[in-house]
């Protein structure tokens, strides 16, 4: 990062199942990558530029992104002087119950719209923050609930019925991705892959990328990357993680979390132990 950058990437003890991101990117850009739970992220400064598979979105301040899991996308700065924001990533579960509470709807909480104005939202977003700053817990869980049940009363519902595809390249695809899951430090060659699933080599790489929104090797990036970071959080030290999840060496790590992440998998461990030592 630029000496200009900032960002601190945590959880409060009090708020589980809930990762907090304070940060002002410059030149810092997110390749594109997924998350097993929610992105709500309210811009406060700067534009920030998603793409996402819909498009492009630009969001500056006063504006609310919201990303549902497992949705591929990039981020990076719209403006030269980048973009601040403050971030909060809950679970799916969490959002999932704030929904079966605050609304007749039954099913998988779903966001319409991954891009909204709406100055309120924001304002209860950075208040999560501050009360966690603070270490105040009730103000922090109240205030996050409040935020994450504005934004589906105002913006959500279910995830739409679709069928699951159910071709020949569906099943291809998900097999590519149980392989790639369980061979992750040591992963075969694209065509050593098709090969293995009866398949050629390009007809994999459409049906992944219809699949999941990325090629496998990028898929690949991404995973061991979230592996990483539930290893960082069991106190593993970053070289040991590097090699556990198939990263060639610790710096080789280092530059896919950072890229991924936002912060250095350093930073992401020492805040995570800090986390599990405050009352």
């Amino acid at each position: 990062m630029s000496e200009r950058e900032r960002a601190r990437h945590w959880q409060y003890a009090e708020l589980p199942g809930v990762d907090l991101l304070n940060a002002r990117y410059i030149r810092h850009a997110f390749p594109r990558h997924t998350h097993d739970g929610y992105v709500i992220g309210a811009i406060t400064g700067g534009v920030e530029e998603i793409r996402l598979p819909t498009g492009v979105q630009r969001v500056g301040p006063g504006g609310v992104v919201m990303i549902n899991p497992d949705v591929a996308h990039t981020a990076r700065a719209g403006v030269p002087e980048g973009w601040a924001y403050h971030v909060l990533y809950p679970a799916a579960a969490m959002v999932d119950d704030i929904a079966a509470e605050v609304s007749t709807s039954r099913g998988t909480a779903w966001f319409r719209e991954p891009v909204v104005q709406d100055p309120e939202s924001v304002r209860l977003i950075m208040a999560v923050h501050q009360a966690a700053e603070r270490g105040n817990a009730l103000a922090a869980d109240t205030v996050l609930r409040q935020a994450i049940a504005r934004l589906l009363r105002r913006h959500g519902g279910t995830i739409p019925d679709r069928p699951a595809p159910r071709g020949a390249g569906a099943r291809t695809a998900a097999r590519a991705r149980e392989i790639l899951e369980a061979r992750m430090a040591a992963p075969p060659t694209l065509a050593s892959l098709a090969a293995e699933l009866g398949t050629g080599p390009f007809a994999l790489l459409r049906a992944f990328r219809a699949a999941y929104g990325m090629p496998p090797h990028a898929w690949l990036t991404d995973a061991r990357v979230r592996r990483a970071r539930r290893l960082l959080e069991d106190g593993t030290p970053p070289a040991e993680t590097a090699a556990l999840v198939g990263f060639t060496d610790q710096p080789h790590l280092g530059r896919h979390f950072t890229r991924i992440v936002g912060v250095p998998p350093g930073a992401y461990r020492r805040e995570r132990s800090n986390g599990r030592r405050r009352p």
